[in-house]
């Protein structure tokens, strides 16, 4: 390749996705630090919950498993929790087909394990307003809006279970959990359909109580969805 054809890295798609996920690094650390500290409180050793944030790679997830398995939920139980918080990513991958899907397999296996919110929200809103860009060009940007999320999500971990190691089992932090979901739940109600369904789940889960652990959980989870889902669609045939 000639000097002339090779791109600088101000022009770079890879090096434009490191500068628009450099900002997302001001919410990975504090979201990293606290899943570390509430994974080494809920009982897990250093290598447990470093393998548990390198495989999964999604706080909302990480946060839902871990809960249950403080309430002593059942693996599947686990799983299925992280699972049903999880299947916004299908959406996710469907629709960056259009844009990656003739890429090489491997890089889209890259791609799929780096798709999380802010990878697909970011590059998805650059792909839409630069039609132009090549596959090529879409998967540098893509690894490039990870590449500045992705150790600090795991390094900021890791301090995390070392500052959890050194606090006091009298400090309780149970209480953080709860306040961490209402601080992640809380930005994303933005229509009625959304109130409606964080409601549904907040009254069948209370409801539900008593049923053992997780299960009350993930039957909220459906319930929400549903309710959301018809909310949805009345909301549609009344614009119409």
């Amino acid at each position: 390749m000639t000097t002339s054809t090779m791109k600088t890295p101000a022009k770079s798609p890879y090096w434009a996705g490191v500068r628009d996920g450099a900002p997302f690094i001001l919410m990975a650390v504090p979201f990293a630090t606290l899943f570390g500290v509430i994974a080494t409180d809920a009982g897990l050793t250093l290598a447990q919950t470093m393998g548990f944030t390198i495989l999964v790679i999604a706080g909302a997830a990480q946060f839902a498993a871990v809960q249950l398995m403080v309430e002593n939920a059942s693996i599947a139980f686990v799983l299925l929790a992280a699972l049903a918080v999880n299947l916004r990513m299908a959406m996710y991958s469907a629709s960056l087909v259009p844009y990656l899907g003739s890429a090489p397999l491997w890089k889209r296996a890259c791609i799929a394990y780096l798709n999380f919110d802010q990878t697909y929200i970011t590059s998805v809103a650059r792909y839409e307003a630069r039609p132009e860009m090549t596959v090529s060009d879409r998967v540098a940007y893509f690894f490039g809006v990870a590449t500045p999320i992705t150790p600090f999500w795991f390094g900021m971990t890791l301090v995390g279970i070392l500052a959890g190691q050194a606090i006091p089992e009298a400090w309780a932090l149970d209480f953080i959990m709860p306040i961490m979901f209402l601080a992640m739940v809380a930005p994303m109600l933005k229509s009625l359909a959304h109130v409606a369904a964080a409601a549904m789940s907040v009254g069948v889960a209370l409801v539900l109580n008593g049923l053992p652990a997780g299960t009350g959980l993930l039957i909220a989870a459906g319930a929400a969805m549903l309710t959301g889902a018809l909310v949805e669609v009345w909301m549609e045939r009344r614009r119409t």
